[in-house]
């Protein structure tokens, strides 16, 4: 497999369709049938021993659903199978007859159990075939006097009737080094996740954008439950359920919102109509303005921030943050400047603001951000979920290296030399901040670095206030109870957030509603030492 990688060169909650009652169910499905009989459909087979097994975990599915979803494709079945070439053959049959579009994802590398080329040859009763594009591509990264039956030339016997369909890379506009291979309506993809997503992207527009038939989706989040809004959802529904898909799906412990509301259908009068009647319907109170890609939208939702009237108290602690950000990008390429992260609410701003500030300022900018993670190997594991998240969602190169800080310091500097400044989330009610400057060189006998500080003005208010008011994803931990985060054995849930529920249950509210700033650190069990992790949370 890894050499399947090099040769392409290189939440967690329940998704479902909550029915109000049965009746609203069978309204739905009757009801649509003709408006959706013309919408190209979808079957995804997830192939591989290792997902059965437990040993890998599947995400490509998830991504693929969601994707397929947003280009107005139905996916109708999703279905995990092993690398047994009886039951890919027979189910790739199925799909094929049964979907307009079918994608498979796994079992095509160079070893023994990659077999799902030959279970799609199978499938259409085929010969395999050494197809002489793929013999050249394969021959010319693995050697030259790789024989046809080498493991190395293994992928290049496909089908006989596959063809052969180049991506364009996304940053670059080429053509992709290899091809995606098709048979009929069946799209073979890579398993590892990076490859699938990068082979994806790169042929949506040519593989689906081009549908004949028309879908239109509007969505509503809620703050509210399901059950506050029964009996509107199905006097809603009782009006539209011939002309509009009326789905409901809560979010378990979802940060902004407990209910998605989606509205779906092939007409875009009736769905705009079907949207603002229902908008009416609800409470104001109950909506919430949600921002679903917080992260590509953020130089755009920083610049209204800035001139908005309503924003002008954000604005105020944001704008100087920003003229400090920008010095330090006039002053340092990207190539010799980091990003302190650890997963924490003020290096997260942080992060969100520069990147937002670097989309602002070099809007064809393609070099990755590069962020400084300093592993104490003591952290709480939704911190480690959360940075791995962040880095998916930001596109940033990660510079990990382990503590204590002053020794990772020097070893950052050894294998980084490159890197001269260090942006920080660093607030002046820090331990050891309030003598600090927006640019601060460290100590004299540690590893020298820059430290630029946009956020020494900020409170812990403010923090919140901008993450909340942009919808920037945050660690989960803080809508735990937890205020300020450090090692796990020295964290606990901030006992001001306290409170019994109606079942006499101790619980917490979430980092934003606490009151007195003040109280931010009293979750520590003990002080720290000065240190990038104490800086950051």
């Amino acid at each position: 497999m890894y050499s399947f990688a090099r040769l392409f060169r290189q939440s967690a909650s329940l998704r479902r369709l909550t029915v109000l009652s049965n009746q609203l169910q069978a309204d739905r499905m009757s009801g649509l049938a003709m408006a959706n009989n013309s919408r190209q459909t979808a079957g995804i087979l997830i192939i591989g021993d290792e997902i059965l097994k437990g040993h890998t975990q599947d995400t490509n599915s998830y991504f693929l659903c969601k994707e397929l979803y947003d280009l107005g494709v139905k996916v109708e079945r999703v279905l995990v199978i092993g690398d047994d070439l009886p039951t890919i053959a027979d189910e790739i049959a199925k799909f094929s007859s049964s979907y307009t579009h079918v994608l498979t994802s796994g079992g095509i590398g160079p070893t023994h159990d990659d077999i799902t080329f030959e279970g799609v040859a199978k499938a259409f009763d085929e010969p395999i075939h050494a197809h002489p594009e793929l013999v050249k591509l394969c021959r010319h990264y693995f050697g030259k006097d790789k024989e046809l039956d080498s493991p190395e030339l293994k992928m290049a016997h496909v089908p006989k009737s596959a063809r052969l369909v180049y991506g364009i890379n996304q940053k670059t506009g080429e053509p992709n080094p290899y091809p995606l291979v098709c048979v009929r309506n069946v799209y073979v993809f890579p398993g590892i996740p990076k490859l699938l997503r990068r082979a994806f992207m790169s042929l949506k527009k040519e593989l689906f954008q081009h549908l004949e038939s028309s879908f239109h989706m509007r969505e509503i989040y809620m703050n509210r439950s399901e059950m506050d809004v029964a009996d509107i959802l199905n006097n809603f529904n009782a009006t539209y359920k011939d002309t509009v898909l009326l789905g409901s799906y809560p979010e378990i412990d979802h940060s902004y919102f407990k209910v998605k509301l989606t509205l779906e259908t092939n007409s875009k009068e009736t769905v705009d109509k079907a949207h603002r009647e229902l908008l009416q319907m609800l409470p104001k109170e109950f909506i919430v303005s949600y921002e679903k890609d917080p992260a590509g939208n953020s130089a755009q939702r920083l610049q209204q921030l800035l001139v908005a009237p309503e924003s002008a108290q954000l604005a105020c602690f944001v704008g100087p943050s920003v003229r400090i950000i920008e010095e330090a990008l006039d002053k340092y390429p990207l190539s010799s400047i980091c990003l302190g992260f650890n997963g924490g609410k003020d290096c997260t701003a942080l992060l969100h603001l520069v990147y937002a500030v670097i989309k602002r300022k070099f809007p064809k900018q393609e070099e990755p951000l590069q962020i400084l993670y300093v592993d104490t190997k003591r952290s709480f594991p939704e911190l480690e979920t959360f940075i791995t998240e962040s880095v998916q969602r930001y596109n940033l190169k990660v510079l990990r290296v382990t503590g204590p800080i002053k020794k990772a310091l020097g070893v950052l500097k050894q294998q980084n030399p490159q890197i001269q400044a260090v942006f920080m989330g660093t607030r002046q009610s820090d331990p050891y901040a309030d003598s600090l400057g927006a640019f601060a060189m460290t100590d004299s006998d540690w590893p020298q670095y820059m430290r630029v500080n946009p956020m020494l003005q900020w409170s812990y208010h403010d923090v919140w206030e901008f993450l909340r008011t942009l919808f920037v994803p945050y660690c989960r931990i803080y809508d735990k109870g937890y205020t300020s985060v450090g090692s796990k054995e020295g964290t606990d849930p901030n006992p001001a957030l306290r409170y019994i529920n109606s079942r006499g249950e101790v619980c917490y509210h979430p980092a934003y509603m606490l009151q007195d700033g003040t109280d931010e650190r009293t979750g520590r069990k003990r002080s720290v030492s000065q240190s990038l992790d104490n800086q950051t949370q």
